[in-house]
């Protein structure tokens, strides 16, 4: 799966995870970004990412995720 097509799939899953469809994804977006990204929702986005993605996190993957360009790159290493 190349880069963009995670970017997409990834987008759709944040948005529902969220509820805002307006959301857009950049490298750089960090929980403080997005104001409903509480410590239940990451558990719930991890959730939808592993189902979605069809991976499992390892916790040193999760220890790794600063940001979304470091998932987005996790997301890569485990397809």
């Amino acid at each position: 799966m190349e880069r963009v097509q995670i970017i997409e799939k990834l987008t759709s899953v944040f948005r529902k995870v969220f509820s805002d469809n307006e959301l857009v994804l950049s490298d750089g977006m960090t929980a403080n970004d997005v104001d409903q990204w509480t410590s239940l929702s990451h558990v719930i986005l991890i959730t939808e990412i592993e189902n979605n993605f069809s991976i499992t996190f390892q916790l040193k993957d999760l220890n790794k995720l600063d940001n979304v360009g470091a998932m987005i790159d996790i997301i890569n290493s485990k397809l």
